[in-house]
């Protein structure tokens, strides 16, 4: 399979370089200042134990010929430009007919759960990962990937439930690239708890340890006793607490 790369930054750029580094076609989208730099000098990475130069196809977005029916779009980019990026990518002409938005997997690789509804409106195959990639992108051509011994571990499923060969193949190739990529059929419910941590771990850096957790706690507590009364209020409203005779 080929690879689009929809924002080389930290992320992407660490998918892209090591997959291309496979043995994988790979092309890199980004803009401004870090796509002259991949156009002029190829994205550099470096991890712990190396570093590795890809001199990769770059381009701005999908105003080039055609795209190989084998391609697999991965969405990379900051959750705010998610609706821009896949509109633009949805309607690119595939080889032999049709669009990649009918045709093409899409691949999101993103932080959030608000994507994936995104997606589905304009693609007909989505595949959620949930992404733990220690990574920074801070000039432009060069990414640090910090983690060790596998710079990340890319859980992959399709959207809105299940996995599928793609899902499957995109495991396959990530695997062989270093990653660490179970294929999930509950991916979302893997994205839902990373969301929850990430909450979590705001609260530890405004209050502290232990108060973050006595308030992560207080927090459940109190969201279990307001769904269990709504779920009663429902029950009843609904005739469900009369008894019959």
């Amino acid at each position: 399979m080929r690879y689009v790369i929809i924002g080389a930054g930290a992320v992407g750029g660490t998918i892209g370089v090591l997959l291309a580094d496979a043995g994988h076609d790979v092309t890199l989208v980004a803009r401004g200042a870090h796509l002259d730099a991949l156009r002029e000098r190829g994205l550099t990475l470096r991890t712990p134990e190396r570093e590795v130069t890809g001199r990769l196809p770059a381009v701005a977005g999908p105003d080039g010929p055609p795209l190989p029916a084998d391609t697999v779009l991965v969405l990379t980019v900051k959750s705010q430009d998610t609706v821009a990026a896949l509109s633009a990518w949805a309607d690119a002409p595939v080889e032999g007919g049709g669009t990649a938005g009918e045709r093409l997997p899409v691949v999101l690789a993103q932080n959030g759960v608000a994507n994936e509804p995104a997606a589905l409106r304009r693609f007909a195959r989505v595949h959620p990962v949930c992404v733990w990639l220690p990574a920074t992108h801070l000039e432009p051509g060069l990414v640090v990937a910090n983690g060790h011994p596998h710079p990340g571990m890319l859980h992959i499923g399709r959207y809105p439930s299940g996995a599928d060969d793609t899902s499957r193949a995109v495991a396959a190739d990530l695997t062989a690239a270093g990653f660490v990529a179970p294929v999930r059929d509950d991916v979302m419910r893997w994205k839902y708890g990373k969301l929850l941590a990430n909450l979590g771990n705001g609260l530890q850096a405004l209050l502290g340890r232990g108060r973050a957790r006595s308030a992560v706690e207080a927090g459940t507590r109190r969201g279990r006793g307001g769904a269990r009364r709504r779920g009663h209020r429902a029950h009843h409203s609904r005739g469900g607490g009369r008894r019959t005779r």
